[in-house]
């Protein structure tokens, strides 16, 4: 409904762009979030990724900002640079409906450039909280009027150690700021820094059914640590994502991991802190444009990867605990989309296994890969295969060769045969765009076979994510024919 936003408050101009960008209805943390923040209160939103929590907060934000005056007005912080990336690049959408001005502050950039920019004072300021600081030692951002204040992915912020930099930074803004904490899940750390920066906060909560996200088809495959690496290369040859994010406990093994599925006829890259910021860009650049088929990634390089028609998520490590475990599956499943979150678990992971299982409040299916090569249930009891496993074609498991993830994309066409990886162009991929090791393997990259393009169908899509339900409660939704 065209109104809906209208009828929280948003002003016209806001509605108008909102619309033109495919996002006609709130979501439930929008529409629980917008009318306190607009009335200028501080506010605690606790949901899930992928549930609209960045159009929740700067909607709000654009419309309190005072154009008429030259001054950083509304702070947004983000625990990595990608996120602060996706933020600015929202707001810059929807900031022409009133006039605002907004500049991205991260690491990597180039710093005299952020200085000569920051000297016009642009009204709202996304920034990481280790090159903000750096600004206030150097003097060259002022944040004395600042009104508003944002705490994006706090969980996250706290978990990769920002603390003592958050704390500095809020104790150097104007007490009477309005403070808004965005978290997909609210540890004690979070709790207290609410209690000690915010005043009387309301608290929403926008949960689903279970902890983890109802659409996501959620997987444990047993394998063993020689058999990881086979196991995973069969995974997506079965399942044959459109875009996967493959999770690796340390940087060291997320390069070993992408030379392997580059050896194995496999387009991917991968994003971890070892890489230069345009570098970074650059691959993030490619697999957003489905460049790539796997991103390998640390935890700290994805955390708010926020990319649409992401189908799968791959656990390749063992998360070590429930929250981290949430973070990553969600980069899967966004905007009410099915997903499919597949853990790769050998015998040392047991004890990891349980703690996630604890975490989430749900048992996770066990299955395995037979002598072979067919993924089959494994009973938790005795590890005895009950028979091969539905295939990628139910349950909304499809991804490149699968089923519809809800209905047949426009942008797509049809199905295209493609015999070898030379022909990897049906895919806008090329050899210089470093998947020459794909085209190299021949085959192995045609066992992919009929390669059925799915574009993701929410417009919404992300962290502006289309609603999952009326009533705050994410609904079940179907998972393909």
């Amino acid at each position: 409904m065209s109104n809906a936003f209208a009828s929280l408050g948003v002003q016209e101009e806001l509605v108008r762009l909102l619309r033109n960008n495919g996002i006609t209805d709130p979501t439930p943390i929008q529409r629980e979030t917008i009318p306190l923040l607009l009335a200028g209160e501080d506010v605690i939103a606790e949901a899930q990724t992928g549930t609209g929590k960045t159009v929740a907060f700067i909607l709000p934000m654009l419309q309190r900002i005072n154009v008429e005056k030259d001054q950083v007005q509304a702070l947004i912080l983000t625990p990595t640079r990608e996120l602060a990336i996706q933020i600015t690049a929202e707001l810059k959408k929807l900031a022409p409906a009133v006039g605002a001005s907004v500049l991205a502050a991260y690491g990597g950039q180039d710093v005299e450039a952020q200085i000569r920019k920051l000297a016009n004072a642009p009204h709202i300021v996304v920034a990481t909280p280790g090159r903000l600081l750096d600004h206030m030692r150097r003097e060259t951002v002022s944040l004395g009027k600042l009104k508003m204040l944002v705490l994006d992915e706090a969980d996250q912020m706290l978990h990769m150690g920002f603390l003592p930099e958050v704390e500095s930074i809020l104790s150097r803004t104007p007490r009477a700021r309005q403070t808004m904490l965005f978290s997909a899940t609210m540890p004690d750390a979070v709790k207290r820094l609410a209690a000690d920066y915010m005043k009387a906060p309301t608290d929403i909560q926008i949960k689903s059914e279970r902890v983890t996200l109802d659409n996501i088809k959620q997987i444990v495959v047993e394998t063993t640590d020689r058999g990881k690496q086979a196991a995973l290369f069969r995974l997506i040859e079965q399942y044959r994502p459109y875009l996967a994010v493959a999770f690796c406990r340390t940087k060291i093994r997320a390069k070993k991991l992408n030379e392997a599925l580059l050896e194995h006829g496999i387009a991917s890259d991968e994003l971890h802190g070892d890489l230069t910021q345009a570098k970074r860009e650059q691959v993030m650049k490619r697999f957003r444009e489905a460049k790539l088929q796997v991103l390998v990634a640390t935890d700290v390089a994805a955390r708010g990867l926020d990319v649409e028609g992401v189908t799968h998520v791959f656990n390749y490590d063992v998360p070590q605990d429930g929250e981290t475990y949430i973070h990553r599956i969600g980069r899967t499943g966004r905007a009410g989309q099915s997903g499919m979150a597949v853990t790769l678990a050998t015998p040392y992971d047991r004890r990891n296994l349980q703690i996630i299982e604890e975490s989430i409040h749900a048992s996770l299916e066990r299955r395995r890969l037979d002598e072979s090569g067919n993924i089959v249930r494994a009973t938790a009891e005795t590890g005895r295969v009950s028979g091969p496993s539905r295939q990628a074609s139910a349950r909304g498991e499809g991804g490149r060769g699968g089923a519809s993830r809800g209905g047949a994309s426009p942008q797509r066409g049809k199905a295209k045969t493609r015999p070898d990886a030379a022909q990897a162009g049906a895919r806008k991929r090329s050899a210089g765009e470093g998947a020459s090791a794909a085209a190299a393997k021949g085959g192995k990259a045609g066992s992919r076979g009929n390669n059925a393009r799915r574009g993701p169908e929410s417009k919404q899509g992300g962290r502006g994510g289309g609603s999952r339900g009326r009533s705050g409660q994410a609904g079940r939704r179907g998972r393909g024919k």
